[in-house]
């Protein structure tokens, strides 16, 4: 029988979107160590979560059993505004190449905040509103998340302080604009506005911040203002678990025509949209059903993964968060300013730091000037104009695909295309003038920032 042709896109249908989020945990073999409390440093409860998240994120958070969770109606009812998205054979890029390697990607740019954040924003918002609360805090690197929770909480009607890296608030000036329209009160951080954030500007004056800066500074706001929470756009087990929705409509769309991946690529910050991505194909591998080899794809000025320590740290420069066993450059690193704003985190999520720990999946960490040029010739003949945190993920993908050239090996890759580069133009621009730099850290600038880390006995 032919094998029927693949289209450039394929798209399901609103009736095969998922009903359900995939809980990767359920299928790991060993589960990753539990986040601790700062203060007891004993293993964190319900109860202690419960002043920071929503009720029902905090019963995700802590579910390591329950392999499927049904999506409320009405978040599916709110996910069909952008959703399902579209999975797309890179016909284009693949012949620029000259390459026997099949290539798609997931294009999660189709909506205002221009990425993959708003699967979780939706959810976030929707049981924070259900529980009744009145207001909610939380960071923004690059500004995707920070956008997509401002969406989320115009549609219900919650106020939202949103603490915005200080570098990426003066990168990205527009994403900060569209947040404000959305109704956000957007702080560059460190700020003066919290406690934490006054003593980080006193230790190191004139930062431009970190997310684990941000952080800090959105749990102290959180934690003061009556009846507020808050929510984190990455790094979380709940968050990980409703970005599965990306895998599993890849998933679904590549059985479609028969089509199974050797390799899926995706960058790496805090985790959520890697983690999302191969979720279910991940589930695959652990219980089994089929095998593939994940790539993590982080920068080399922030590479938690790969010159990082497993090790437990705090997931906030603060020390005011929980506890987490994870990959870490240590939370008193200070990234430096480079122009992928998502992915300048200090740690990894728990889940995938096991995953990677245990041998179930590979990084590797490039340099932004590579990535740039990765970029532009992505945009060059597949049309869209990528974000620098996708473009990791690009610049990976070109790489094993040449390995296909040079081998004759015919593959198939599948990438995660997080969002769209449009209010990234500042870095584009440096990158075109010939000013964007790479910047590495030393050995002994990770050791500084190691020897800090929380000895837990």
């Amino acid at each position: 029988m032919k094998k029927k042709p693949i289209p450039t896109k394929i798209y399901l249908t609103e009736d095969e979107m998922p009903k359900s989020w995939y809980n990767l945990r359920a299928d790991m073999k060993e589960k990753h160590e539990p986040f601790l409390n700062p203060a007891t440093l004993k293993e964190v409860t319900a109860e202690d979560l419960g002043h920071i998240f929503c009720d029902e994120l905090v019963k995700q958070e802590l579910d390591q059993t329950t392999r499927y969770i049904e999506i409320p109606e009405g978040i599916r009812d709110f996910y069909k505004m952008f959703r399902p998205s579209p999975l797309v054979r890179a016909y284009w890029l693949e012949k620029e190449l000259d390459t026997p390697a099949e290539i798609y990607y997931k294009f999660e740019g189709n909506n205002t905040s221009g990425s993959h954040k708003l699967n979780s924003a939706v959810a976030q918002v929707y049981y924070a509103k259900q529980q009744g609360i009145t207001h909610l805090t939380t960071e923004t690197g690059a500004g995707q998340w920070g956008t997509a929770l401002a969406m989320a909480c115009a549609f219900y009607k919650i106020p939202l302080d949103v603490y915005m890296v200080k570098v990426s608030s003066e990168q990205k000036p527009f994403r900060r604009e569209v947040m404000r329209t959305y109704g956000a009160n957007v702080i560059p951080s460190p700020s003066d506005t919290t406690t934490i954030g006054r003593k980080i500007l006193e230790e190191f004056p004139g930062t431009g911040g970190s997310l684990g800066c941000a952080i800090s500074e959105a749990v102290e706001c959180a934690m003061t203002v009556p009846n507020s929470r808050y929510v984190l756009g990455s790094v979380l087990d709940q968050v990980v678990l409703h970005q599965s929705i990306i895998g599993l409509e890849c998933q679904t769309a590549l059985k479609k025509y028969g089509v199974k991946p050797d390799i899926i690529i995706g960058c790496a910050g805090g985790g959520s949209n890697l983690g999302g991505l191969i979720a279910p194909f991940m589930g695959e591998k652990l219980t089994g059903k089929a095998d593939y080899r994940f790539i993590a794809v982080e920068p080399a000025s922030c590479p938690s993964l790969t010159r990082g320590v497993y090790r437990y740290d705090f997931c906030d420069t603060g020390k005011m968060t929980p506890l987490a066993k994870m990959y870490t450059l240590g939370s008193n690193f200070m990234p430096s300013s480079n122009h992928a704003g998502g992915l300048r985190y200090h740690g990894m999520s728990p889940i995938l730091s096991k995953l990677y720990h245990d041998g179930y999946m590979e990084a590797v960490s490039v340099e932004q000037t590579k990535v740039f040029e990765a970029a532009e010739r992505f945009a060059k003949c597949e049309g869209i104009l990528p974000a620098p945190e996708s473009s990791h993920a690009i610049k990976a993908t070109i790489d094993e695909a040449l390995k296909c050239k040079e081998s004759g090996e015919k593959k198939v890759i599948l990438f995660g295309l997080t969002g769209t580069g449009y209010f990234d133009l500042t870095a584009y621009k440096a990158y075109n003038d010939g000013t964007m730099s790479d910047y590495i850290p030393s050995d002994e600038e990770l050791k500084k920032s190691f020897d800090t880390l929380p000895v837990i006995e």
